[in-house]
């Protein structure tokens, strides 16, 4: 109880602006699609033959089915966008240097993830936009030099998109992610609350 008040009623240093809030954004939009993304597992179903019908009747029959669904999307748009900002102040506040260094690669690997989320859930609408968007990404994929068709087939579980690439890209964006992202997150607030807020660098840094 001490140590949460200690944090809790820690002073804000003077150089802190809202910039140095799309951390926590991005934290709190994470949340909004983890509340959201389960609202909507409820309806989904990840095979070739229902994943397009669940969608539609998501977002057609079920109450404030289509709400949760564009929350869910713009959302994760949004922590993208978010995500970006954050590590280019990072960036220009030359808080990527040591102490921080470790933090600032628990933070590249989180961007990471964020746009592996977004390229694992826009195939499990099952439509030709999302299944060609799949295919030529998982071709892009599929040309980096001497193990790219092992990338290639490890993502789509086999030379083209298939019921196995859904469960794939299905069982990656409801389990896997979450728990990498979840576990990155819990270390990198670790060693933010251990170092402290950065600061505009100055000569003397």
């Amino acid at each position: 109880k001490e140590a949460l008040e200690k944090n809790l009623k820690k002073p804000v240093p003077h150089h802190v602006n809202f910039s140095f809030c799309l951390g926590g954004m991005t934290f709190f939009l994470f949340l909004v699609q983890a509340f959201t993304g389960v609202l909507l597992l409820m309806y989904y179903r990840a095979t070739t033959a229902e994943a397009y019908k669940s969608v539609v009747h998501i977002t057609n029959n079920v109450p404030f089915g289509w709400l949760f669904r564009d929350i869910h999307h713009w959302a994760s748009n949004l922590m993208i966008v978010t995500v970006f900002l954050h590590m280019l102040r990072v960036f220009f506040y030359g808080a990527y240097k040591p102490p921080r260094d470790f933090n600032w690669i628990t933070g590249v690997v989180l961007l990471t993830l964020t746009l592996t989320f977004g390229f694992t859930g826009y195939l499990l609408p099952w439509n030709q936009r999302a299944y060609w968007a799949t295919t030529v990404g998982t071709q892009i994929a599929g040309s980096v030099p001497f193990i790219g068709d092992f990338i290639l087939k490890v993502l789509r579980g086999g030379p083209d998109l298939s019921a196995l690439t859904l469960q794939r890209f299905f069982s990656a964006h409801i389990w896997m992610l979450p728990a990498a992202l979840a576990g990155l997150m819990g270390i990198h607030l670790y060693l933010i609350i251990k170092h402290g807020e950065s600061h505009f660098p100055t000569k003397e840094d």
